[in-house]
C-alpha cells in the first residue's frame, strides 16, 4: 500500500521525524539529567581524601577535570616512584586553566628527576609559552635561562619576588634586584655587600642605589655595613629607621649611633608624627626604663602623640598611667605597661593594687595570650584577698574561653581539676609513624582560605611548595628606601605562617604565627583555635617517640622544649654554640654521649633528641619530677635553678616563676610549660566565645 502524503510528507517520513525528534529530546533530557547527577555527585578532592577515593575518581569519574585533580593529588602524594608520577600526569596538561600550568610544572620536574632532560625542557618551554604570567612558570624560566639569557630578564621582571628569580639574581649578581625583593634570600647579603664596596668603577652604584642597598643590609641586621654603604650620604627616612633599629642591637658605640640617628630622623621630617617618627619613638622608648634625656630631645608634637613615649614617661614618673590607658587602650604599649605595673604589685603582695591595674584595661581590648594572662592573675589577686568565689569565676571563664596554655594550666591547678602526668615516663605513642606530623585528625588538612585563588587551589591539590612560592611571588612588598612597607593584615600573616609550616620552615612559620597572636584582637573563637593549633605542630613524629621511649621522658615535654629551643629547626645554631632540635651545647652533648660528637651528629634530629631526652631525664631525677625546676634548669643550668628554690615554689609556683632573676629564663620557663600543657590537651574541645558579640563564631 502506498504511503499517504500529508503536507508534503509521507506518513512514514513523519513517523521517522517524530521518532528522531523524540530521540533528540530524550538525549538532551538524559544529558541534562546526567549533568545534574554529576553536579550532585561531584566531590571536591583534597589531600584529606583517601587513596582509594582518589584512584576511583582518577579511573572512573565522568568529569575530566575531576580525573585530572585526582591525578595531581596522587602524584604529589607519591614521592617514592617517579615513573608512577609520570604515568599519572601523562595527558593531563590540556586546556588553558591554571591547573594545566600546574600539571606542566609537575611533568617537567618529574622528567628532570628521571634524567629525561629533553622531555623536561619541552615541558618547561610549553609552560613559559602558554602561561608566561603564572608564577608556576618561574621555575621554567629559571631552568631555560641558563641557555637563553633573554629569559633571565623576563623572569626578574615578571616574577621579581619568586624564589627562582631571587636565586637567578644571586647567580648573576643582581644586587639591586635582591635589595628590592629579597635581601633575606640565601646568598643575597653577600651580593649586596659586594655591590656596596664598588666605588671607583663604572659599575659603582649611584647615591639613590646606595640608599636601597643600605636599607637592605639594615633589614639583615647589619647596621654598620649599612652606614658604610652610604659613604657618608644622609640616609633617607625609611633607611634611617632601618639602620637605627639595627644599630640599637649592636655594641654600645653602635647603639649610641643608632640613638642619634633616630633622634635626628624625628627632626628631619615636616611631619614628626608620621609613620617613621612614631616608629623611631617606639624604638627609643623600648627599654623598661629609657633614657629620659634622650626622650626629651624628641619634638614636642611627637611626645604628645606617641603612646610609646607616654608609657615610657609613666615608668620614669613623669606621667599618670590612668591617662595613658584612657587615651590608648588598644595600643601594645599600653598592654605592656598594664602588665609591668600589675606584676610589680603582685610580686610585692599588694593584691588590691594589683587588682586595680589588672582591671585598668578591658579584657576585650587585649590579644588572646594577654587576655589569658590578665584573667589568671586577676583571679589570683582576688583569691589572695579572700574573695574565692570571684576568683573561681575568673578561672572558670579562662578555661572556657581560651585555648590550653600556661595560664589555663595554672587555672586548672588552682581549681583542682587537672594535674600534669608523670614526666619521667613516655606517653603511649606509636613508634612506626614515620616523620609525618601526628597532629590529631581534626587538625589535619584544612582549606587555606587566602585571598588568592591560585594559591588556594595549589594548596588543595597538595602542591604546598608551589603554593608557598606563588604566594611569595604575588604578595611580596618591594623594599623602598623612602617609605615604610605596608603592614600585612592578620589573614595574610596566618596564610604566610601556614604555608611556611607546610614547606618545613618551622622557624619562620612559628615566629610569624606567634607575632600574629600577640596583635590580633577581637578574633573569632575559630580563628583563635586555628592559631593555637598551628603554633603546636608535631613534626619528627618517629624521632620524638623513639627518644621518649628510650630515655623514659614524656614526649610532650620533649616537644615543649624543642618548640621553644629551636622551633623544630635541626640546623639552628645559637650565638653561644647550642645546636639541633634540643639546642645542646657541644660540651653537654659530649658528656651525655660519652664521646665527642661531630657537628653533623649534633644536628641529626635522632641523635640530638635522644641526648636532649637523656638530659631532661637526669634533670627530672635531680628535681624529683618538679616541672618548674626541670625546665628552668634546662635553660639556666641546675646550679642557678637550685639557688632559686624557696617555699613559694610549693605554695605559689606562679609567683615563684615571676621572681626568676634571669628575664630570659623567666619567659622561657612559662613558655615551655605552656607548650607542655598545650600538647597534653591537644584534643580539648574548642573554646567558647570571649564575649557576647562573638555569637557568630
Amino acid at each position: 500500500m502506498p504511503a499517504v502524503r500529508a503536507g508534503g510528507l509521507t506518513e512514514r517520513t513523519s513517523r521517522g521525524l517524530l521518532l528522531l525528534g523524540g530521540t533528540v529530546i530524550g538525549s538532551v533530557g538524559l544529558i541534562l539529567a546526567g549533568q545534574q547527577l554529576l553536579r550532585h555527585q561531584h566531590t571536591v578532592l583534597t589531600p584529606a581524601a583517601s587513596e582509594a577515593v582518589l584512584w576511583k575518581n582518577y579511573r572512573w569519574s565522568w568529569d575530566p577535570g575531576q580525573r585530572r585533580e585526582a591525578a595531581l593529588l596522587l602524584a604529589t602524594a607519591d614521592q617514592d616512584s617517579q615513573r608512577r608520577r609520570q604515568r599519572l600526569l601523562q595527558g593531563q596538561a590540556w586546556g588553558s586553566a591554571p591547573i594545566a600550568a600546574a600539571v606542566l610544572q609537575q611533568q617537567a620536574s618529574t622528567a628532570s628527576q628521571l634524567g629525561d632532560l629533553d622531555r623536561a625542557k619541552s615541558r618547561w618551554q610549553a609552560l613559559v609559552l602558554l602561561f608566561p604570567d603564572s608564577p608556576l612558570s618561574a621555575d621554567a624560566a629559571y631552568h631555560l635561562s641558563r641557555t637563553n639569557p633573554d629569559l633571565t630578564q623576563h623572569l626578574l621582571k615578571q616574577h621579581p619576588a619568586h624564589p627562582a628569580s631571587l636565586e637567578r639574581a644571586v647567580e648573576t649578581k643582581q644586587a639591586l634586584h635582591l635589595a628590592r625583593w629579597g635581601p633575606g634570600h640565601h646568598g643575597a647579603g653577600g651580593v649586596i655587600r659586594e655591590a656596596c664596596l664598588l666605588s671607583t668603577t663604572a659599575a659603582a652604584p649611584s647615591n639613590d642605589e646606595r640608599q636601597l642597598l643600605a636599607r637592605a643590609l639594615a633589614t639583615l641586621g647589619d647596621g654598620q655595613a649599612s652606614l658604610d654603604c652610604l659613604q657618608g650620604a644622609p640616609p633617607q627616612p625609611a633607611t634611617a629607621l632601618s639602620i637605627g633599629r639595627a644599630l640599637l642591637q649592636g655594641t654600645q658605640e653602635q647603639r649610641s649611633k643608632g640613638e642619634r640617628l633616630l633622634v635626628a630622623l624625628t627632626h628631619s621630617s615636616a611631619n614628626p608624627v608620621g609613620a617613621t617618627g612614631l616608629e623611631a619613638a617606639r624604638l627609643l622608648s623600648e627599654p623598661l626604663y629609657p633614657e629620659a634625656t634622650l626622650l626629651a630631645q624628641l619634638p614636642q608634637s611627637l611626645r604628645d602623640q606617641s603612646a610609646d613615649i607616654a608609657t615610657a614617661e609613666v615608668r620614669l614618673g613623669k606621667r599618670k598611667a590612668a591617662s595613658v590607658f584612657q587615651r590608648w587602650p588598644k595600643h601594645p604599649a599600653s598592654w605592656q605597661l598594664q602588665w609591668d605595673l600589675a606584676r610589680a604589685e603582685l610580686l610585692a603582695g599588694r593584691w588590691q593594687q594589683a587588682e586595680g591595674w589588672l582591671q585598668a584595661l578591658a579584657t576585650t581590648v587585649l590579644p588572646e595570650p594577654l587576655a589569658a594572662r590578665q584573667r589568671f592573675w586577676l583571679g589570683l589577686s582576688l583569691a589572695k584577698q579572700g574573695r574565692a568565689a570571684e576568683a573561681k569565676r575568673h578561672w572558670q571563664t579562662l578555661l572556657k574561653q581560651h585555648p590550653p596554655g600556661y595560664y589555663t594550666w595554672r587555672a586548672s591547678a588552682r581549681l583542682g581539676q587537672d594535674t600534669l602526668p608523670g614526666l619521667n615516663q613516655p606517653a603511649q605513642v606509636k613508634l612506626n609513624s614515620g616523620d609525618r606530623d601526628t597532629s590529631p585528625p581534626s587538625l589535619k588538612w584544612r582549606p587555606l582560605k587566602s585571598d588568592d585563588a591560585l594559591v588556594n587551589n595549589l594548596w588543595r591539590l597538595g602542591m604546598v611548595k608551589e603554593a608557598w612560592e606563588s604566594w611569595r611571588s604575588r604578595h611580596a612588598s618591594r623594599l623602598d628606601p623612602t617609605s615604610l612597607s605596608p603592614a600585612p593584615d592578620h589573614t595574610e600573616m596566618i596564610t604566610t605562617g601556614r604555608l611556611r609550616l607546610a614547606v618545613g620552615d618551622h622557624w619562620g612559620g612559628l615566629d610569624t604565627l606567634w607575632r600574629t597572636s600577640l596583635r590580633l584582637v577581637g578574633e573569632s573563637c575559630n580563628t583563635r583555635w586555628t592559631l593555637h593549633h598551628l603554633q603546636h605542630p608535631r613534626p619528627f613524629a618517629a624521632v620524638f617517640a623513639a627518644a621518649a621511649h628510650e630515655e623514659n621522658v614524656h614526649e610532650a615535654l620533649l616537644r615543649a622544649i624543642a618548640k621553644q629551643e629551636s622551633r623544630y629547626s635541626p640546623g639552628v645554631r645559637s650565638v653561644v654554640g647550642a645546636q639541633g632540635l634540643m639546642q645542646l651545647m657541644p660540651s653537654t652533648a659530649t658528656e651525655l654521649a660519652g664521646r665527642k660528637l661531630t657537628d653533623k651528629e649534633l644536628k641529626d634530629p635522632k641523635a640530638n633528641s635522644r641526648l636532649g631526652a637523656r638530659y631532661l631525664g637526669q634533670l627530672l631525677d635531680q628535681w624529683q619530677g618538679n616541672p618548674w625546676l626541670t625546665v628552668a634548669s634546662y635553660n639556666a643550668g641546675p646550679g642557678a635553678a637550685g639557688g632559686w628554690r624557696s617555699d613559694e615554689l610549693e605554695q605559689d609556683p606562679e609567683l615563684w616563676s615571676e621572681r626568676i632573676p634571669y628575664p630570659e629564663t623567666r619567659i622561657y620557663t612559662k613558655k615551655v610549660l605552656g607548650n607542655l600543657w598545650a600538647y597534653l590537651q591537644s584534643n580539648q574541645a574548642p573554646c567558647a566565645p570571649r564575649h557576647a558579640d562573638s555569637a557568630n563564631d
